[in-house]
């Protein structure tokens, strides 16, 4: 590998990375273009047009052989399940504050997912965390604490987004390079198929589905759901390929800084001084972390060159 080269792998890294986090910051301005689809029937679609536009990749990018390995590893096949279970709570948790007003929220789980992703390493995986990221974790819990006592509401949509996304990346970690981001997303929309189809059915049976009956530009923009669900995953799977990890965890808080935004200043969602309080709290913490982050990361480079000498 040429030095050039060796330079531009990484920069190649950060713009994908940077690219599905913006994306994913957008994603609620999209969702709400959907209207008047409500957040059940977004999900359902989303699952199914997923699940086509990866099989039309898996045929471009001739992935099939990928596929047919792990069909043949029953362990493969559960930890992609449970996956695709855990990634359709967070969409449809996700659609379900976007759509009802309540983006901020939803920008708080993702704020705190890098906290939570800590702990999962902790309780589960036996990681030992150093004092600043323990910090940066009771700096978090007590922000959670100010939002229910002082705002008088749990925030259920930022703890289960936190939580599904937090434990759908271990699972991705977990599986690791044996499953590439096509195939995992094609499977986890197939086990998501039956969950869609009912949906579809009961809000055809209840509400009407929208799909077709609101012209021709709202069924193109709900068509699309698909290739909005797929690409930022996709070009998210192609920057951690490229870039260690303290970069991508920096890079990530681009999304929930968009969406606080996008809630605040766009939609004019109410912020009142104890939700501020909360929010600044929650932003302490990741100025730590990241500063963790920022600190280990000389370190180890100091320690690099030392061996080197």
């Amino acid at each position: 590998m040429t030095p050039e080269t060796a330079r531009a792998t990484p920069t190649a890294g950060v713009v994908y990375a940077a690219s599905a986090y913006v994306l994913w910051g957008v994603l609620p301005l999209y969702f709400l273009l959907l209207a008047p689809t409500g957040p059940w029937e977004v999900v359902a679609w989303r699952v199914v047009l997923s699940f086509v536009f990866c099989l039309l990749l898996l045929t471009v990018t001739r992935g099939w052989a990928a596929i047919r390995v792990i069909l043949r590893t029953p362990r493969l096949l559960g930890w992609t399940a449970l996956a695709g279970l855990l990634i359709y709570i967070n969409w449809q948790v996700f659609l379900l504050g976007t759509l009802s007003g309540n983006v901020v929220e939803t920008a708080l789980g993702y704020f705190i997912n890098p906290i939570t992703t800590v702990l999962l390493g902790v309780f589960v995986l036996k990681e030992r965390i150093r004092r600043l990221q323990w910090v940066a974790v009771g700096i978090a819990a007590i922000a959670v604490v100010v939002i229910i006592v002082a705002y008088r509401s749990f925030p259920w949509i930022a703890l289960s987004l936190t939580a599904s996304f937090g434990v759908y990346g271990l699972i991705k970690k977990k599986i690791g390079p044996a499953v590439d981001a096509v195939s995992g997303l094609t499977l986890e929309s197939f086990w998501l198929l039956p969950i869609a189809v009912v949906q579809l059915v009961v809000v055809a049976q209840t509400s009407g589905l929208t799909m077709g009956a609101n012209g021709v530009v709202h069924a193109l923009l709900l068509g699309f759901a698909g290739v909005a669900t797929a690409v930022p995953l996709l070009l998210f799977a192609a920057g951690t390929r490229r870039v260690n990890l303290a970069v991508i965890g920096m890079i990530q808080f681009l999304t929930p800084i968009m969406q606080f935004l996008i809630g605040v200043v766009v939609l004019h969602e109410p912020m009142p001084p104890e939700r501020w309080i909360g929010f600044v709290l929650v932003w302490i913490a990741i100025a730590v972390f990241v500063a963790d982050l920022l600190l280990a990361g000389r370190r180890g480079r100091r320690i690099a060159r030392a061996a080197l000498l």
